[in-house]
């Protein structure tokens, strides 16, 4: 079972919370731009565009770039099918904002993570990129203390066994195997090297670094 403090679709749990603080700071940033504003959501669904209340806005263009199409309602609100990896579909400085929540973690190794930072700064005038940080002690993904530290085929028993945060036990080894490759979380050496002309900011919980931010704004 998912944690309570952990559970991003419960509004009152601290991770909800410190999205929400997110999404508020990231709002700050673009209300004094230009419109229309054009912004590409790399990995995003509407939902996180529904908290910041960009839905439905005929001055702002939100395109949301996925493996698959999610689910819009809205009329400002598109998708397209893309690998974050290789955006060949947009053009240099095509948005005036790529925004980037938990997804650079999932694309692969280290140097499919340069890819994808290549990409974001490429089509974008102006980025805000998120990912969790790997030395807080509870991973965030599986939810267990020291995951990310423990021996990969530990990791893998225990997903194999037991429900771990948002994955469901999957007792076949070759998918949880995937299951654990599917998360590599970044240091902040590794993140300032994927974005250096970025400014960098730590969001903390309890005063421990819990994620991190990299924005060019």
């Amino acid at each position: 079972m998912l944690p309570r403090f952990a559970n991003n679709m419960d509004p009152h749990s601290l991770a909800s919370r410190l999205r929400l603080k997110r999404n508020h700071r990231f709002r700050a940033m673009v209300e004094c731009l230009p419109r229309p504003l054009n912004i590409l959501d790399v990995g995003g669904t509407q939902t996180i565009w529904e908290t910041i209340n960009f839905v439905n806005r005929p001055d702002i263009r939100i395109t949301l770039l996925n493996l698959e199409h999610p689910k819009i309602s809205y009329s400002n609100v598109v998708t397209v099918i893309g690998d974050a990896r290789y955006m060949h579909q947009f053009t240099d400085r095509e948005f005036d904002f790529v925004f980037s929540n938990s997804v650079i973690e999932h694309v692969g190794d280290f140097a499919d993570m340069r890819m994808m930072a290549n990409e974001i700064q490429r089509v974008g005038k102006r980025y805000f990129v998120q990912t969790p940080y790997r030395y807080f002690p509870i991973e965030p993904h599986f939810v267990f203390p020291l995951f990310q530290f423990l021996p990969f085929a530990v990791q893998v028993c225990l997903v194999q066994r037991f429900n771990l945060g948002w994955f469901h036990r999957l007792p076949d080894k070759l998918e949880a195997e995937m299951a654990v490759r599917s998360v590599q979380l970044l240091s902040k050496r590794e993140l300032h090297s994927l974005f250096s002309g970025a400014i960098f900011e730590e969001e903390k919980l309890l005063c421990i670094t819990k994620s991190l931010l990299a924005y060019k704004a």
